[in-house]
């Protein structure tokens, strides 16, 4: 089992245990305790991070980006109001909004560092991210989505949310998301599909 492999599996664990007492650290945290924040910190860094540098793509920007999504959170925890909703939904709102002023500043589209993807069978992530592509060909084929469609994609695939999590991320219903989903597979199925045909022909013109 490898390293990356572990430290998924470490940040579920961690993630699963913050939200079965989610309601009560973000309660702790608004009294003020510091340690309360800094498990949902540590629960969900991670997911954010991989999100912020998918959309980006640049890591270290990414890391830095993260980082003021938590100090975002941290500072207005005042206005933040328990609706059953997970405190992770928040989280990847904010870092959207740090997202969209970024990308307007920079004036450039949104990356992909994503090269996990599209498997033959279902729509399930782990399944998906058995087969690995080109980086630069999916980036290219991501462009060619709708804005609903690439944020599907990154929250599932990127943030790890389930289709709950990204459903109310972006404010959707679950079968909304799963639509997406699947018409976002489906169009990077055909548009890689593509892509690589027309490769193997510039191959062959070359020999």
């Amino acid at each position: 089992m490898g390293e990356e492999m572990l430290e998924d599996i470490a940040i579920s664990h961690r993630s699963y245990q913050v939200q079965n007492n989610e309601e009560g650290l973000v309660r702790q945290a608004k009294d003020g305790d510091k340690q309360a924040f800094a498990q949902l910190y540590e629960a969900y860094f991670e997911r954010i991070y991989r999100y912020v540098a998918v959309k980006i793509g640049d890591r270290t920007e990414a890391e830095d980006m993260a980082q003021q999504v938590f100090t975002k959170a941290y500072q207005s925890l005042h206005t933040f109001s328990w609706q059953g909703k997970p405190v992770s939904a928040w989280f990847f709102r904010i870092a959207h909004n740090l997202i969209v002023d970024h990308l307007r500043r920079k004036e450039k589209k949104p990356a992909l560092l994503l090269n996990e993807s599209l498997a033959a069978g279902d729509d399930d992530p782990e399944r998906m991210a058995e087969q690995v592509l080109d980086a630069e060909k999916l980036s290219m084929a991501m462009q060619h989505l709708t804005d609903a469609q690439r944020e599907v994609i990154s929250l599932r695939f990127a943030g790890g949310l389930s289709v709950a999590e990204a459903a109310r991320a972006m404010g959707r219903s679950q079968g909304a998301v799963k639509a997406l989903q699947h018409s976002a597979i489906v169009a990077l199925r055909k548009l890689l599909s593509v892509k690589s045909v027309k490769d193997d022909e510039k191959v062959k013109r070359v020999r």
